[in-house]
C-alpha cells in the first residue's frame, strides 16, 4: 500500500479504524489485482483518507462533549478504549497533536473544516468542496481559510510529515505485509501444508474456511471422503473416527457411510462475507473498551464476520441479532457435515471479479465430498460510486458470460453430485426508503446527520458503494433496480436451460421481501435490517432471517439438495460430544 505524506491524525485514524475507513465508504474498495478507479490516486485513496479523518474528529469532538472534557482528554479516553498493544502509538499522537486539533475543535470548527485545513479532504479542480456536516454560517470554504491560517502558526503542525507508507510504522509494517497477503490471494495466510484450510481464525483462517485438524498434513482437511473410514485418524476433519470396540466397525463408516455427506460454499460479495462496522465504534454513549475489543478480529477479516453469516456462519454472534446458517442447520441434519464449509467472499465481489476470486476454492473432485454452493452477488454488479453510475453496470450480456464462465470451472471442481444455487441481485431500493431521513450512528447525539447527508457526502467523494441506490434521484434509484432485475432474469434464464456434468443448477430470487415481511410480523422496523453505520449491508438481523427463509424454500422446492436426515445424530454426538468444536 503506497501512502502520500499523512499527518499525526490520518495515522491516528489508521490506528483506530484500519483498513476500516476504506470498506466504511465502499464495499467495492481494491483487493489484489483490481485497478484503481481512474479518478482516484493508487495507494490511500484521498476519499476513504477524507472519510477517515472526518470519521475520527467527530468521535473526538462528540466525546469531549459527552464527558464535558477538553479535546486532548476525549483524544486521551479513545486511546484507552483501543486494544493495549495500540495504545502507546496511540498516545503519543494525543499527546504531541491533541492541542493542535483540539485549537480547531475549540474556535467551533467542525470534522469537515477540520480535515480540509489538514488537507486530508481535498478539493479537486472544478469539483464541490465535500463535507458531511451543515456548512459553517460563514460559509466552508472562509472557515477552511481560517482554519489553514491558524494551522501556520503552529510549527510542529505545520511541520509534521507522516510516514510514506502507513506500514512502513514498525507497529504495523508486520501486519500490513498479512494483510496485503491475504487481500492478494483471498487464501489462509497461516497454512502450513497448503491445503488452503487453517488453525488460525482470522486473515482468511477458519473463520471462512472449516478449521483444518492437522495443519501439517495436506491430506487431512475438511470436506474430503474419509482415507480409510479413518479407523486411526480424522482425515476430514468433522471430529468422527476411530472403531467401535463392540463391533470393531469403523464410525465413520458406521455412521457416515450413505449419509449424503456435503459441504456448503459461498461465492459473493460483502454481504455474503458479512461486512459490518459496529455502530459503537462511533456512537460515543456507548462506547468503552470493550467496544473495541474485537477490533484485532475485525480488521484482519477485512471487516468481515463469516463467523456469523447467512451461510457459512457458526459461531454466537457477537454483533448483535442471532446467528443462523445454511452451514448449521446442514450440520444439524448431519453431524457428518462439520466443518465442511467455505466462504470465498469479497469486498466488492461482483461477477466479473469472482471469477478470479474462485480459484481459491478448495475442492477435489475426486477425493472430497460433493458441495451446495451458493452464488450471490447481490448488488456489485450494478453498483458503483461513477458518476456515470448506469454506463458502469453490469450488462446482460457481461452477466451471461461471466457466470457461464464460473459455472464452467466448477464443472472442473466440484464432485459429482454438487449443486448450484444463483440468487437474484436485491432490490437496493429498501434503502432509501427505509434510511434517508434517519440518523447516522454518528448524528445520534447532536441529531445533526442523516443517512440522506452520509449518502451525499460519500457521492461527493466519488465513493459511494451505490451510486444508483444511495440517492435522493428516485429516476436514477428505479433505473438501478431495473438493471438489477435484467441480471437476475439472466440468472434465472441461465438456472432454467443450462445443464452441467458435476451439479445440477437452481434459482431463486433474493428474499428481502419475504425478510422484511417476517420481520414485521416479529414486531421489528424495516431499517433494522441494513447496517447502521455503513447504511447498505444487510444486518446480522437480516442475515439469520434469510436463512430461515432460504432454507423453507430448499425444503419444500428442492429437497434433494440438502440431502436426507442422518438417523445417527443422536449417537455421533452422544460419542464425539461438539466433534472437536469449530
Amino acid at each position: 500500500m503506497r501512502g502520500s505524506r499523512q499527518t499525526s491524525l490520518n495515522l491516528f485514524c489508521i490506528l483506530w479504524l484500519p483498513l476500516l475507513l476504506k470498506a466504511a465508504s465502499s464495499s467495492r474498495f481494491l483487493h489484489g489485482n483490481d485497478p484503481p478507479p481512474s479518478s482516484l490516486p493508487s495507494g490511500l485513496y484521498k476519499g476513504h483518507t477524507c472519510i477517515g479523518c472526518v470519521l475520527v474528529v467527530s468521535v473526538i469532538e462528540q466525546l469531549a462533549q459527552w464527558h464535558n472534557s477538553t479535546v486532548k482528554a476525549a483524544m486521551e479516553r479513545l486511546c484507552s478504549y483501543i486494544p493495549e498493544k495500540l495504545q502507546g502509538f496511540c498516545y503519543v499522537l494525543a499527546e504531541l497533536y491533541g492541542p493542535h486539533i483540539a485549537e480547531l475543535i475549540d474556535r467551533e470548527m467542525n470534522a469537515d473544516v477540520v480535515c480540509h485545513s489538514l488537507k486530508l479532504c481535498k478539493q479537486d479542480p472544478g469539483q464541490p468542496l465535500c463535507h458531511l456536516y451543515s456548512p459553517p454560517k460563514v460559509g466552508l470554504s472562509t472557515a477552511i481559510r481560517k482554519a489553514r491560517r491558524i494551522m501556520k502558526i503552529s510549527k510542529d503542525l505545520k511541520n509534521f510529515m507522516g510516514f510514506s507508507s502507513v506500514c512502513a510504522f514498525p507497529l504495523l509494517a508486520n501486519l500490513c505485509e498479512k494483510i496485503k497477503y491475504v487481500l492478494r490471494n483471498k487464501l489462509p495466510f497461516e497454512d502450513f501444508d497448503g491445503d488452503k484450510f487453517s488453525t488460525f481464525p482470522t486473515l482468511r483462517g477458519y473463520h471462512w474456511r472449516g478449521r483444518d485438524c492437522d495443519d501439517r498434513n495436506s491430506t487431512v482437511y475438511p470436506g474430503r471422503r474419509p482415507d480409510n473410514w479413518d479407523e486411526e485418524r480424522d482425515s476430514n476433519c468433522n471430529g468422527i473416527w476411530g472403531v467401535d470396540p463392540k463391533d470393531g466397525i469403523p464410525y465413520e463408516k458406521k455412521f457416515c457411510k450413505g449419509a449424503d455427506s456435503q459441504g456448503v460454499v459461498l461465492l459473493g460479495d460483502s454481504a455474503g462475507a458479512h461486512f459490518h462496522i459496529p455502530p459503537e465504534w462511533m456512537t460515543v454513549s456507548q462506547m468503552s473498551a470493550k467496544s473495541f475489543a474485537n477490533l484485532p478480529v475485525a480488521f484482519t477479516n477485512e471487516l468481515d464476520w463469516p463467523q456469523f453469516s447467512e451461510i457459512t456462519g457458526f459461531l454466537n454472534s457477537t454483533i448483535g441479532g442471532w446467528t443462523d446458517s445454511l452451514y448449521l442447520r446442514l450440520r444439524s441434519r448431519n453431524r457428518c457435515n462439520h466443518r465442511d464449509l467455505q466462504n470465498i467472499s469479497k469486498n466488492g465481489g461482483s461477477s466479473g471479479n469472482l471469477l478470479r476470486l474462485i480459484k481459491s476454492l478448495a475442492r477435489n473432485q475426486l477425493l472430497d465430498n460433493p458441495a451446495i454452493v451458493i452464488y450471490a452477488t447481490i448488488g456489485n454488479d450494478v453498483c458503483n460510486g461513477n458518476n456515470d453510475t448506469l454506463a458502469s453496470m453490469t450488462t446482460p450480456k457481461e452477466m451471461l458470460s461471466n457466470v457461464m464462465q464460473a459455472l464452467q470451472y466448477l464443472d472442473t471442481r466440484l464432485p459429482n453430485g454438487s449443486h448450484v444455487i444463483l440468487t437474484g441481485l436485491v432490490d437496493g431500493r429498501f434503502l432509501w426508503d427505509n434510511l434517508h431521513d434517519r440518523y447516522h450512528p454518528l448524528g445520534q447525539l447532536n441529531r445533526d446527520i442523516t443517512y440522506s447527508q452520509l449518502y451525499s457526502f460519500l457521492d461527493c467523494l466519488q465513493m459511494s458503494p451505490c451510486r444508483g441506490w444511495m440517492t435522493p434521484n428516485e429516476t436514477l434509484r428505479n433505473l438501478t433496480s431495473e438493471r438489477a432485475l435484467q441480471l437476475s432474469n439472466v440468472l434465472k434464464e441461465i438456472a432454467r436451460s443450462e445443464k452441467f456434468a458435476n451439479f445440477d443448477i437452481f434459482y431463486m430470487d433474493f428474499p428481502l421481501r419475504q425478510t422484511a415481511e417476517k420481520w414485521r410480523r416479529m414486531g421489528g422496523e424495516p431499517w433494522q435490517l441494513i447496517e447502521p453505520v455503513d447504511g447498505f449491508h444487510p444486518s446480522q438481523i437480516a442475515a439469520a432471517l434469510g436463512t430461515s427463509i432460504t432454507w423453507q424454500k430448499a425444503l419444500q422446492e428442492w429437497p434433494q439438495v440438502l440431502g436426507k436426515e442422518n438417523p445417527f445424530n443422536d449417537e455421533i454426538e452422544a460419542i464425539f460430544k461438539d466433534q472437536g468444536g469449530h
